[in-house]
């Protein structure tokens, strides 16, 4: 089979065609004949920091955690899917996974779930990693119909699937972004804009919250951005954040007695932990999706396996606006 391979990590590190030995369906493994894997921040932080993040796997690398494609073959032990089902997932690429730059990849059964009817194959890779984090991030702050939902960044990979699904939840959605694209975008969400650059945190929660704060406030920005989320967070609020690796000051949290959460998806991933978990949120993520209440964000520009070098360059540019995904 066709894959990309890096031989090397770093800044300049080049992906490499290569031809390899197709795998084969090990016991609770899918063999998938990828269609499409789209790109995430962790991708491109594990081709520039290699062995620096200690979850990047051994050379030569097969990188791509998000996939959508069909099943060809599956394991010893595997129930619920067959050769020839359309899926989606997010199972490799990190520590001794094999990743989805490639015609084929084995499969963790319990990492998948069938692909959402209504998207296309482009489409369902775009949302696995994304979709996980938000769905995760929301439950553990226990939204539910008639909060107030502020959402950090509600027009990236991970924020614009937060702000779909808070607004499905029944939640009052408001989201921090900047430009008129942006604006656009969360307002065809159902959620209203926040110019960050123009307005101060207590100006929006007194404009939005009368100077409550919002009940949950999920932090796709994360590291500094964390300290506006608890000055935005009401009493006894719930702050989600996917990007916690900074040092803080936690006395505001502490006088509004708020529950933080932090969400590193890649767990059941890197530690084989409750790995099901992540196929039962894809399953209620698909419904979703085909109750309409979810759509992925896709960057316009389209890009093949050999040009996923590109593609990386794009999304590390901060140009692209929703998913970069590439078609295998």
């Amino acid at each position: 089979m066709k894959a990309m391979v890096l031989n090397q990590y770093g800044e300049q590190a080049a992906f490499e065609q290569t031809e390899m030995t197709a795998p084969s369906a090990q016991p609770g493994q899918v063999i998938v004949r990828v269609a499409a894997t789209s790109i995430n921040t962790v991708d491109t932080m594990i081709r520039q920091m290699g062995k620096d993040l200690p979850l990047s796997p051994e050379l030569p690398a097969v990188l791509g955690m998000d996939f959508a494609g069909t099943i060809e073959a599956v394991g010893e032990g595997v129930s619920g899917f067959s050769p020839g089902d359309e899926v989606y997932g997010c199972a490799g690429g990190l520590a001794d996974l094999q990743g989805a730059l490639a015609e084929y990849m084995p499969a963790d059964a319990r990492l998948i779930a069938h692909k959402p009817k209504s998207l296309t194959m482009r489409e369902a890779a775009a949302l696995p990693l994304v979709g996980i984090t938000a769905f995760e991030g929301l439950q553990r702050a226990g939204v539910k119909a008639g909060q107030s939902v502020l959402v950090h960044g509600g027009t990236g990979g991970v924020g614009h699937v937060a702000v779909q699904l808070a607004k499905h939840f029944g939640a009052t959605v408001y989201s921090t972004a900047s430009g008129e694209q942006a604006f656009d975008i969360l307002k065809g969400y159902g959620a209203t804009p926040i110019d960050y650059k123009t307005e101060t945190v207590n100006d929006y929660v007194q404009a939005h919250t009368s100077g409550a704060g919002f009940d949950v406030v999920f932090d796709s920005v994360g590291g500094a951005n964390m300290a506006n989320s608890f000055e935005a967070a009401a009493l006894n609020g719930h702050v989600s954040s996917t990007v916690a690796m900074v040092d803080l000051d936690l006395t505001t949290a502490h006088f509004k007695g708020l529950s933080v959460h932090v969400v590193f998806m890649l767990i059941p991933m890197l530690h084989n932990h409750h790995r099901e978990v992540h196929g039962d949120i894809l399953t209620k993520l698909a419904q979703i999706v085909d109750q309409g209440g979810v759509k992925p964000l896709l960057d316009d520009q389209r890009f093949n396996l050999a040009e996923v070098g590109k593609a990386h360059d794009r999304l590390t540019s901060g140009q692209a606006i929703g998913k970069v995904v590439v078609e295998i």
